[in-house]
C-alpha cells in the first residue's frame, strides 16, 4: 500500500500539473549564436553591424590605444602630402634634396628612415607612443594642431624659442614647411605631439576616405563648381583643403 502511494505522488508530480522547466541560459546562448551567426536576416546583419561597431570603438581601439601607448592607435592618410613622386627614392631625392640638406639630412640619412619611400593616400598607420622630447630625425610623427584633426608628417628637428623647446616637421611631398594661423610645422608643442608611426596597411584607408568625403559632397552642397561628384568622392570638396592628413 505505501509503495503504491509512492508510486501515485511521484507521478503527479512528474505529470501535466508538473510547472515547465525553464530552458536555461545555455538555450538562451545557442539561440543567440545561431541568430548572430546563420540567420540569413536583414535583423541580424543590423545586430551584427552594431555589436561590430561597440567592440572596435570600445574594446579593440582603446585596447589597442593601451597596448601602444597612445589614445590615437590608428589614423587613415588622406591626402597625397606623404605620396612620393617620382615613386623611385633617388628621382624623389633629386628634387627634394635642398629642403633637407639644409638641415643637415643626407641622403644615407633619409635612406635610414623608417618610410623612407612615404606612404599613400589611402594608406591606415598603426601609431605608438613617443616621448616628445626624445623624438629621432626622421620619425613620422602625429600631433594635434589648430586643425579639428591631427597631422600626420615626418619630424626634421627640433627648434628653440626664447625657454621653450618645439618640433618641427614637414610632408614629404610638400615642398616646403606649413606656415599658418591654425598650423606652424616650425613651433609644433611636445604636448601636441601624440603618437609615431610604426606600421603601414596599404589601401584600407579608403573606407573611411570615401565615407568621410561622401558625407561631406552630400552635406556640403554638392562638388564646388566644375567639380564631378566622381572627383568630389575621391578627393572631397573643393571648398576643403585636401593638404593635410587626416587622424582616424
Amino acid at each position: 500500500m505505501a509503495r503504491r502511494l509512492r508510486k501515485a505522488v511521484k507521478a503527479k508530480t512528474n505529470g501535466a500539473d508538473a510547472p515547465a522547466t525553464n530552458p536555461g541560459w545555455r538555450t538562451t546562448l545557442k539561440r543567440a549564436w545561431r541568430f548572430l551567426w546563420y540567420e540569413d536576416s536583414l535583423a541580424s546583419w543590423a545586430v551584427n553591424i552594431v555589436l561590430a561597431f561597440i567592440i572596435i570603438k570600445f574594446l579593440l581601439y582603446p585596447g589597442l590605444g593601451l597596448a601602444l601607448g597612445t589614445k590615437f592607435p590608428v589614423v587613415a592618410v588622406v591626402s597625397s602630402s606623404m605620396e612620393h613622386h617620382p615613386s623611385d627614392f633617388q628621382g624623389w631625392w633629386g628634387q627634394a634634396q635642398d629642403f633637407y640638406l639644409a638641415r643637415n639630412i643626407t641622403e644615407f640619412d633619409f635612406l635610414a628612415y623608417p618610410f623612407k619611400d612615404g606612404f599613400n593616400k589611402g594608406d591606415i598607420m598603426l601609431l605608438a607612443g613617443v616621448n616628445p622630447a626624445d623624438v629621432q630625425k626622421g620619425t613620422i610623427i602625429v600631433y594635434w594642431s589648430g586643425k579639428p584633426y591631427p597631422i600626420i608628417h615626418r619630424f626634421v628637428g627640433y627648434n628653440e624659442a626664447g625657454n621653450t623647446t618645439y618640433l618641427a616637421s614637414k610632408g614629404d611631398n610638400n615642398p616646403g614647411q606649413i606656415i599658418a594661423p591654425d598650423l606652424n610645422e616650425q613651433r609644433i608643442p611636445e604636448q601636441a605631439v601624440v603618437g609615431r608611426a610604426v606600421l603601414r596597411i596599404p589601401y584600407l584607408g579608403w573606407i573611411k576616405i570615401f565615407a568621410v568625403d561622401l558625407y561631406s559632397c552630400s552635406f556640403s552642397g554638392g562638388p564646388a563648381p566644375g567639380q564631378s561628384w566622381g572627383s568630389c568622392l575621391l578627393d572631397g570638396p573643393q571648398t576643403v583643403s585636401p593638404t593635410i592628413l587626416l587622424g582616424g
